[in-house]
């Protein structure tokens, strides 16, 4: 694998940009060695600038669903973008997506549109704590709600790979807002009420937790998350950033049958450009100004780019309904990775959730934070590298989601086992 063009280009963006790249991630220290920088992307394929080809399991971390450079996609980009890039000013296609929105998540009656995960989290946040005049709020350990100050305690996605322990910046009293709590531990929700119920704002949780690598709730965990919450007159808020349109097109809160009050949306919804969103019942958004004295606000939000090109890749969605399609693809991949390992003795876990999946280099069941750390972080390291090598991109962290996308097909998936059954063997 040729990589000088892209060592030459992140020495260059080292002495411009801190580490190099613009999301900690992105800098592969957690694999070793250095990133590789990307010229264009066709399809399920990542091309870098020295002309490397990769079958792409990032997909932007979760926003391609159609794979990259959807024709359809690229289409309507192009023909906004002669329109105007930004307005600053209502426009019709943020009308557009929010009616698709609205038809499309179970708990959401209004939607305000904002620019990033980061952001929808931290305005759903603000807004339980001003509906329910409380304070706390509870989240879960590995858990990553973006990088906001109350709820980068104990996260997951990048602060796991990074094993940052300390919060630099963030005062004390700020980080005593919020209490961490293991994931899928109904116990200790429980007894976190009977110590502070009537002190917690909401909790906050990924219905399925994409961000200490993937791993689903226990049976009946979400549902006590919403008999505690409602009990308490807390609310209940899912961060379906990477989950919303991804498990099914109503996200995981269709596919489990759970509401929450608040709903944080990202990634597909803006077909691949920076967007975000957060909603719930018009009783609880009506507080969001100008109607209300939750102040929210964005230069940038509602971007007409974004707008249309979520509206598209939504409407694809609906209209193919092609979720039968990805969970077959996503089986074939897991079953094969799990196989590929057996044959070579090497121990791994493989969670799965529709097209989303992660491999943990340990035996044994992955419910939490905890049991993700136990991880063999340096053999997935070398498993990250053996499979660049033969041409497949990963996530270049052990905490991350694997995804599939509707441009994979099954000739890329079985180049992937079969490159994974070189490697495992290599492991071996």
């Amino acid at each position: 694998m040729i990589q000088n063009r892209s060592q030459q280009l992140y020495a260059q963006a080292c002495n411009l940009i801190p580490g190099g790249v613009n999301s900690p991630v992105r800098a592969f220290q957690a694999v070793g060695g250095t990133p590789f920088f990307i010229a264009k992307g066709e399809g399920a394929y990542l091309i870098d600038v020295d002309g490397n080809r990769f079958i792409d399991y990032v997909c932007s971390w979760g926003p391609l669903i159609l794979g990259h450079a959807h024709p359809e996609v690229v289409e309507v980009a192009s023909q906004v973008l002669r329109l105007g890039s930004s307005f600053g000013a209502p426009s019709p296609w943020e009308v557009d997506l929010a009616q698709l929105i609205v038809e499309g998540v179970p708990s959401v009656e209004m939607v305000r549109m904002v620019n990033s995960g980061t952001e929808a989290v931290m305005s759903a946040v603000r807004l339980a704590r001003a509906y329910t005049n409380r304070d706390l709020v509870v989240k879960f350990a590995g858990g990553y709600h973006g990088h906001s100050d109350g709820l980068i305690v104990q996260g997951g996605s990048g602060i796991a790979t990074l094993g940052i322990t300390t919060r630099p910046g963030i005062p004390q009293a700020i980080a005593e807002m919020t209490l961490t709590l293991p994931y899928n531990d109904l116990e200790a929700v429980e007894r976190a009420f009977q110590l502070y119920g009537e002190r917690i704002a909401a909790v906050i949780v990924e219905p399925i937790a994409g961000n200490m690598g993937v791993v689903p709730p226990k049976p009946g965990f979400l549902e006590g998350l919403r008999r505690l919450t409602k009990g308490s007159g807390s609310l209940l808020i899912f961060d379906e950033v990477i989950t919303g349109f991804r498990v099914s097109y109503g996200g995981a809160q269709a596919l489990y049958g759970v509401l929450p009050d608040l709903t944080c949306l990202g990634k597909i919804i803006g077909g691949g450009f920076p967007v975000g969103a957060f909603g719930g019942p018009r009783e609880i958004m009506k507080l969001v100004a100008p109607l209300g004295p939750v102040y929210q606000a964005g230069t940038l939000s509602g971007n007409p780019v974004a707008m249309a090109c979520g509206a598209t890749t939504l409407r694809i969605l609906r209209t193919t309904d092609p979720y039968g399609r990805l969970e077959k693809l996503g089986v074939r991949l897991a079953e094969g990775l799990r196989e590929a390992a057996r044959e070579a003795g090497i121990p791994v876990t493989v969670n799965r959730v529709g097209s989303m999946l992660t491999v943990f280099f340990t035996e044994g069941p992955v419910e939490n934070f905890d049991d993700a750390n136990r991880s063999d972080k340096q053999q997935f390291s070398r498993f990250f590298w053996g499979m660049l090598e033969r041409g497949v991109y990963i996530p270049p962290s052990q905490f991350e989601a694997w995804f599939v996308s509707l441009s994979h097909s099954e000739k890329e998936i079985e180049r992937t086992v079969e490159a994974a059954r070189e490697v495992f063997r290599h492991l071996r």
